[in-house]
C-alpha cells in the first residue's frame, strides 16, 4: 500500500492507525482491486477503498484486451470519481449510494474511499424473492425519477458498458447477420427517446446491497453510469436475477411495479411530466433495450446463460418489427 495513500486515509479519516482487513472483490481485468479498511480512533470504523491501477498490462479473461478496451475501462474510472465527486450526493434516500469521503491519486494510481454500506446493506444475494426484485426495481425508478431529463456532464454521454459505441469488437465479432444489419436502427431508438434519464449502466444483481430485511437497497459500481432511456437499467437487471422463465411469467407484473413507482416518485420530483406520453414510450423501449444487450452478448459471449428463450424470443420479435 502506497505510503502517501496511507498518510491521506489518516489524514482524512482522522484516524489514528488504519488496516485492510479484507479485498471484498478483484475488478474486472486486474485493473485493482475493492477492499474494506479498519480504522482506529476515528467516528467511521471502517471505510471502502476502490484502488485502481492504470498503467499495468491488462489480461482479459476472454481475450478483449485491445487497446480500445483499455481506453474504455480508464474512462470508465474517470466517469465513476467524477460520479462521487459531482452526482452522488443528488440521490435521494430511496436510491441509496455509498457516499464519498475522499479521493486520492499518485502517479496513475488512484483510491477512492467510499462509506462501508455493510453498515446498514450487510447483504449480498445471488437468488432473490419477488419483493426483493421490486425493491432493487424501486431503486431504479427513484434513480430514474432523480435524473430525468438530466444532462450527463462528466458522466458518460451514453451510459451502460455494452451500448454499441463502445463495443464494435463484439460487432464485427457477430454471426447474427440480421441482428448486425439492424445493431444501428436498435442504438438509435434507443438514443433518441424523448425521455432520457441518468443509468447506472450495470445494474446487476451484484451490484445491489440489501438490508437486513431484504426490503431496502443501496447500490454499487458506478463505471458505466450515464445517459440513456432507463429501460436498459431495467431489462438488463431483470436479466442478471431471473431466469429465462421467471422473466417471461413475471414480466408485466414486474414492469407494472416499476411504472407504478416511478409514476409515485415523478409526482413528488418532476410533476408537470407528461407520465403516460414517458410510459409509453419507455414501454416500447423495454423490448429493444433486451435486444440491445442480447446483440452485446452474441458478439461476446454467444453461449452466455442470458442468450435463452426469453431474450431470444423477444430479438426475433423485435427485428421482425424493424
Amino acid at each position: 500500500m502506497s505510503t502517501k495513500f496511507t498518510d491521506y486515509l489518516l489524514k482524512l479519516t482522522k484516524s489514528t492507525k488504519c488496516k485492510e482487513i479484507e479485498t471484498i472483490q478483484s475488478l474486472w481485468s486486474g485493473y485493482g482491486k475493492i477492499s474494506r479498511y479498519q480504522l482506529d480512533n476515528a467516528s467511521l470504523r471502517t471505510v471502502v477503498v476502490k484502488f485502481i491501477a492504470l498503467n499495468e498490462s491488462k489480461e482479459h479473461p476472454r481475450g478483449w484486451n485491445t487497446a480500445y478496451s483499455h481506453n474504455r475501462k480508464v474512462k470508465s474510472y474517470q466517469v465513476e470519481t467524477n460520479w462521487y465527486e459531482q452526482w452522488s450526493q443528488r440521490c435521494i434516500p430511496h436510491c441509496r449510494v455509498p457516499q464519498l469521503i475522499g479521493s486520492f491519486a499518485e502517479g496513475s494510481n488512484q483510491w477512492i474511499v467510499l462509506e462501508d454500506l455493510n453498515q446498514g446493506f450487510p447483504l449480498r444475494k445471488t437468488q432473490l424473492e419477488l419483493a426483493e426484485v421490486k425493491a432493487c426495481l424501486k431503486w431504479l425508478a427513484n434513480f430514474h425519477s432523480t435524473f430525468l431529463h438530466q444532462a450527463p456532464v462528466g458522466l458518460w454521454e451514453v451510459g451502460t458498458y455494452w451500448h454499441l459505441a463502445t463495443r464494435p469488437d463484439e460487432l464485427n465479432k457477430m454471426e447474427h447477420q440480421e441482428l448486425k444489419s439492424k445493431a444501428h436502427l436498435i442504438d438509435d431508438l434507443l438514443n433518441q427517446c424523448t425521455y432520457q434519464t441518468i443509468v447506472h449502466g450495470d445494474a446487476k444483481l451484484a451490484n445491489f446491497c440489501f438490508s437486513e430485511s431484504g426490503r431496502a437497497v443501496a447500490a454499487v459500481d458506478f463505471q458505466y453510469v450515464g445517459g440513456g432511456c432507463g429501460m436498459k437499467d431495467v431489462a438488463y437487471f431483470l436479466g442478471s436475477c431471473l431466469s429465462s422463465s421467471e422473466c417471461a411469467l413475471h414480466q408485466d407484473e414486474l414492469l407494472d411495479f416499476y411504472f407504478l413507482t416511478l409514476e409515485q416518485a415523478l409526482g413528488s420530483i418532476q410533476p408537470n411530466i407528461d407520465f403516460k406520453a414517458l410510459e409509453q414510450e419507455w414501454r416500447t423501449m423495454y423490448p429493444i433495450a433486451c435486444t440491445d444487450f442480447t446483440r452485446f452478448l452474441l458478439g461476446w459471449m454467444p453461449t452466455h446463460r442470458k442468450v435463452n428463450d426469453y431474450n431470444l424470443n423477444i430479438m426475433q420479435s423485435v427485428l421482425a418489427s424493424l
